[in-house]
């Protein structure tokens, strides 16, 4: 009985309806089948490995994954995205109005941190169940397969799974240096699944989760570098490709403070990778809803047939789009930018243009969008930075591809890297922009700590929106201060410590109880909601 109570808990083994995970982990008759026979069935029959890596990214974007765990459907509940958002509500960049249209309220007043919240059931579910996912897949292919499709296809697993151990550890516990010890998440793997199952599985520390993540990266590049070298290479951009892998350890090692690593990495991953930046004439405009974009690495691509998006509001662009015809957004006085943010960025930075002004206005906006926007009554600095599905203005169809990796991050990561490695990240940072984004750019700071500033300075404006800021807040120990941010309710308006109790994730309740290797004193400490400040 306990198996089958935590296994759930844990994992939410509810694939949707998804027979491929079901290929890869059962016999006909049901019965659980072992490594040996995954790697046989995925030998004979490649399709339904295939099958297997294609399960684990459709569950970025499913529509109420947790309704049995929650009880009823969420509208907040739509795979990794809304986890993407729960981050940036809880940050100071993404300024939305406490209304009764606004499924991230608890995100923005920081309740989701109680360990009965929907919202912190749903974040642990929805990455544990990728994580199982990618457990299938990896426990399908032995560890020395020289088959170049077999090699993209065990990269995919453990490439996904390192991703989200990557997002699991910044949220359960502080930034890498100086908290190694500390207690993380449990690492569930296909080897020590059925022993976790049975006598569950305790919080391992950061730095174990941390070592874990790269050896599952390093082996990933080195087979996707060999299957690239094959000749396999991906189909289109929800799979990983050794660009992004190369990425995704440029971000491991900026977490981890290893400069020279993450500015290699980075690197790498531009080397490696075909995408390039978006020219000033590409994001002049509202963009940023296609994966045919020429700068994304990695995303999820969204069909008009999945149930996300014939749900008609439970998705993304429904909470996050100005430009739509359907969806919370237009009745929920939509997503704003920081004010102090928005005035900081020059008025000759073509990204100006991502936001309205203090007068509701957009040099990036044609007669059309323009008076869709006047016409809903958008206040200022709210986003028309993503455009709508298919360029159409007030479509009923939020079929928007999301992004999870674009190549200017990777920019302002060796930017970074290289400064406080000693490099000249100044250079780096100021050609960048230069380039893209602000002809007349030109970079003040004079010490490699003032070049950090500045990067994430242009992360918050270049990465808004795609939740990543929080990594950022977190890495960096920077403070949750609202003030000066234009939040629309008082009670939003916070000045939350570094380091403070509240920025923790504290893991549900249900896993506790489930899990007999945890107990109420294994998890992170309860904090009471903040009070507000003044803002000044």
């Amino acid at each position: 009985m306990m198996y089958k109570r935590y296994y759930i808990i844990l994992i939410v083994a509810v694939f949707f309806g998804m027979m491929s995970c079901e290929d890869l982990n059962t016999l006909p008759v049901g019965d659980t089948v072992t490594s040996d026979q995954k790697e046989e069935v995925a030998e004979n029959d490649p399709a339904k490995a295939e099958a297997g890596v294609n399960a684990i990214f459709a569950q970025f974007s499913a529509y109420a994954p947790n309704e049995d765990a929650l009880g009823s459907v969420r509208h907040n509940d739509f795979g990794y995205p809304a986890v993407m958002m729960f981050m940036d509500q809880n940050g100071v960049d993404v300024v939305s109005e406490d209304n009764g249209y606004n499924w991230f309220g608890n995100n923005l007043d920081y309740s989701d941190r109680e360990y009965t919240s929907n919202e912190g059931q749903i974040l642990w579910n929805n990455m544990y169940s990728i994580i199982n996912s990618t457990n299938n897949v990896i426990g399908a292919f032995p560890a020395d397969i020289e088959d170049p499709t077999g090699q993209f296809f065990l990269g995919q697993g453990l490439a996904a799974r390192a991703f989200s151990y990557l997002v699991l550890v910044q949220l359960y516990q502080f930034n890498y240096v100086g908290n190694e010890s500390k207690p993380a998440v449990p690492i569930i793997t296909n080897e020590n699944s059925n022993e976790a199952a049975l006598n569950g599985a305790p919080r391992s520390t950061v730095q174990e989760v941390y070592d874990f993540i790269n050896s599952d990266l390093t082996t990933a590049i080195s087979l996707l570098q060999s299957a690239e070298e094959g000749g396999v290479t991906r189909n289109d951009k929800r799979y990983i490709s050794l660009a992004v892998a190369y990425g995704l350890r440029a971000r491991m090692h900026l977490a981890m403070q290893k400069w020279n690593e993450a500015a290699a990495d980075a690197t790498d991953a531009i080397n490696a990778s075909s995408a390039v930046p978006a020219q000033i004439s590409d994001v002049n405009h509202p963009t940023f809803w296609s994966s045919t974009q020429s700068d994304w690495m990695w995303g999820i691509i969204i069909q008009e047939t999945d149930r996300v998006v014939t749900s008609g509001i439970v998705n993304w662009y429904s909470h996050m789009g100005s430009f739509n015809g359907n969806g919370y957004s237009t009745v929920s006085e939509g997503k704003q930018i920081n004010k102090a943010l928005f005035e900081s960025i020059a008025d000759t930075d073509v990204r100006k243009g991502w936001w309205l002004d203090e007068n509701k206005t957009s040099a990036n906006l044609n007669e059309e969008q323009a008076d869709f926007i006047a016409g809903l009554g958008y206040v200022p600095y709210t986003q028309v930075k993503f455009g709508p599905y298919n360029d159409k203005v007030a479509t009923s169809t939020n079929a928007n591809d999301i992004p999870l990796m674009r190549i200017e991050e990777m920019y302002l990561i060796k930017a970074e890297a290289e400064a406080m490695s000693g490099g000249d990240g100044k250079g780096t940072l100021e050609n960048f922009i230069k380039t893209y984004r602000d002809t007349s750019y030109v970079v003040s700071a004079s010490t490699p700590q003032e070049v950090q500033e500045e990067v994430f300075r242009q992360r918050r404006i270049e990465l808004w929106g795609e939740g990543l800021n929080w990594f950022d807040i977190m890495r960096l120990n920077k403070d949750v201060d609202r003030r000066g941010g234009g939040f629309p309710n008082a009670t939003m308006v916070f000045n939350i410590d570094a380091g403070s109790d509240l920025l923790l994730w504290r893991i549900p309740e249900a896993e506790i109880q489930a899990n007999p290797a945890l107990s109420e004193s294994d998890n992170n400490p309860s904090a009471p909601t903040p009070d507000p400040v003044p803002d000044e």
